[in-house]
C-alpha cells in the first residue's frame, strides 16, 4: 500500500470537528494531545486535523515547518500501525502540537510511533470496553 495523504483524510468539516471536540476522548503524549472519535460518517478509515498553536509559534515559518514534520511522519507510520488496528472501523483524529520548541523530525517520528500505540490502547478502553 502506497503511502499518500490526500484531502479525503484531511479533516475539515466544521459539523465533524464540533463532534470529535464536544463528544470525543482525548489523552496527551508529550510533545502532541490526541483527541479521537469513532464515526460511521467517513469514506475513508480516519480523518485527521494536525493543528500548531499561533500562542507558541508567533511565526508563520515556524508552525509550518512543525505541521509539515507532523504530517509527514504520520503518512509514512498510519499504514503499519493505525489501519490495521482500526480494521473497518471510521474515526476522526485530531493532533494538537503542545511542545515549547521545535523539534527535529526523528523525535516527531519516535513519538508519533509512541502516539499510535497509546491511541490503540485507548481506544480499546473507551469504546471496545
Amino acid at each position: 500500500m502506497k503511502n499518500f495523504f490526500k484531502k479525503e483524510e484531511r479533516l475539515c468539516n466544521k459539523r465533524l470537528i464540533n463532534a470529535l471536540y464536544l463528544s470525543g476522548s482525548s489523552f496527551i503524549l508529550y510533545p502532541y494531545k490526541v483527541v479521537f472519535y469513532p464515526t460511521d460518517e467517513l469514506d475513508v478509515p480516519v480523518q485527521v486535523l494536525i493543528s500548531v498553536p499561533k500562542r507558541r509559534f508567533k511565526r508563520a515559518v515556524d508552525r509550518n515547518l512543525l505541521k509539515r514534520r507532523i504530517r509527514e511522519a504520520y503518512r509514512l507510520q498510519k499504514n503499519k500501525l493505525l489501519y490495521p488496528f482500526l480494521g473497518g472501523g471510521h474515526i476522526l483524529l485530531s493532533i494538537q502540537y503542545i511542545g515549547n520548541k521545535i523539534e527535529n523530525y526523528d523525535l516527531i517520528s519516535k513519538k508519533m510511533t509512541a502516539l499510535f500505540l497509546k491511541l490503540q490502547d485507548e481506544y480499546s478502553k473507551v469504546h471496545m470496553g
